[in-house]
């Protein structure tokens, strides 16, 4: 469907919130799909059969991004499209990244509820609903799905995969200091006119933790469901495995990098304190052998001469202890220093962007939603 036919056919962003009042809440489940045509129609199919099985609750619509697939991903889901009044299609000319995808689609979204849901249905549809019901009782901004807190579990996804996940979102969780399992994970339920507020700015799979973030900035109330991925149904026809789409090298740098927004400081600090404990642990030897040959040194009376003859005849001897000892204590300076200055930025940002929300909210003439 064209993006002009799309807006013609739903209320303007503003709009969405006295017309839920007046009927059911609107759901919008938003489907990225790049290269997907093996199992965009089958599981398309799924999804719509689920959601209407919710629709005494729920007035509902799908929005498929198709994020410039090479295969016929785009045609497929225009065919579904038109058999399925519910279902828009969003197209990307090109492969521009999840992060792109998720905010082209979140603007074209007129849900009261905005649902992002993997298109293989690793989290199966059954998700939407219990998503939907824990925002609705927490009355939270922001809902996801962790396979990894209590109740979650995890089954048929290769074991690299799994292990980096696992890891990726405990080192996020704890430079994230809150309550979190999961801040990688994409499928997740968003407050609509909150989600609409946020400015987000990345490309690729780093989007998720960025949102998260951003949510925290203003306050905002996030909670988790135990959730079950499961990638036993995501097969292609002939009934080999589909291959994971995540890229280690590109996905460990997207978490790193991550974990340096929630937590400049600590990530500069913490090195930066443990090379000074390994430099006063260095320069302490070094100390040492500069005693040793100031004491063999009577021949000098001045104490410039005798301390300075020391020194050479300390390094002469033991070159790789001065080496070391001065450089791990400049390198450790350094970082200390760039991790109050990274400290100092953080809390500028924090506080434009708090400030520019609140311009934003104001020009919508939206509530402020906090907590």
């Amino acid at each position: 469907m064209p993006i002009a036919d799309l807006k013609a056919g739903r209320p303007e962003c503003g709009q969405e919130g006295a017309q839920a009042n007046q009927t059911k809440p609107l759901v919008s489940v938003v489907v990225p799909a790049y290269n997907e045509a093996d199992i965009l129609q089958e599981n398309l199919e799924l999804l719509c059969n689920y959601l209407a099985s919710i629709e005494d609750e729920y007035d509902w619509e799908v929005v498929v991004v198709n994020d410039g697939s090479t295969d016929e991903t785009g045609q497929l889901a225009e065919d579904f499209a038109i058999a399925h009044r519910n279902v828009h299609v969003l197209h990307h000319p090109k492969n521009f990244g999840i992060g792109q995808a998720f905010q082209y689609a979140f603007s074209h979204c007129a849900g009261d509820f905005v649902v992002v849901l993997d298109v293989d249905l690793s989290y199966s549809p059954d998700h939407v609903g219990q998503l939907l019901t824990k925002i609705r009782k927490t009355k939270a901004k922001v809902v996801t799905a962790s396979p990894y807190m209590e109740g979650g579990h995890v089954t048929n996804v290769p074991p690299m995969r799994k292990a980096l996940s696992i890891w990726a979102n405990r080192f996020l969780a704890a430079v994230a200091k809150g309550h979190l399992t999961t801040l990688t994970g994409m499928v997740r339920v968003y407050d609509g006119p909150f989600l609409r507020t946020l400015t987000l700015k990345s490309m690729g799979m780093e989007v998720n933790p960025e949102i998260i973030y951003k949510a925290k900035l203003l306050q905002a109330q996030i909670e988790e469901v135990p959730a079950h991925l499961d990638w036993r149904h995501t097969k292609n026809p002939v009934g080999t495995r589909r291959r994971s789409s995540m890229k280690l090298v590109q996905h460990t740098r997207a978490v790193v990098a991550s974990g340096f927004i929630f937590r400049p400081f600590i990530l500069f600090t913490l090195p930066g304190f443990l090379l000074l404990m390994f430099s006063s642990y260095v320069n302490a030897w070094m100390v040492i052998h500069f005693l040793a040959q100031y004491s063999r040194l009577s021949e000098y009376s001045w104490f410039l001469d005798r301390a300075s003859n020391a020194v050479a005849a300390a390094y002469q001897q033991f070159p790789h202890t001065f080496i070391v000892g001065l450089l791990s204590l400049i390198l450790s300076i350094q970082l200390i220093g760039l991790g109050v200055m990274s400290y100092q930025s953080k809390r500028y940002f924090e506080e434009i962007f708090y400030l520019c929300t609140h311009i934003y909210k104001g020009q919508r003439k939206e509530p402020y939603y906090r907590g």
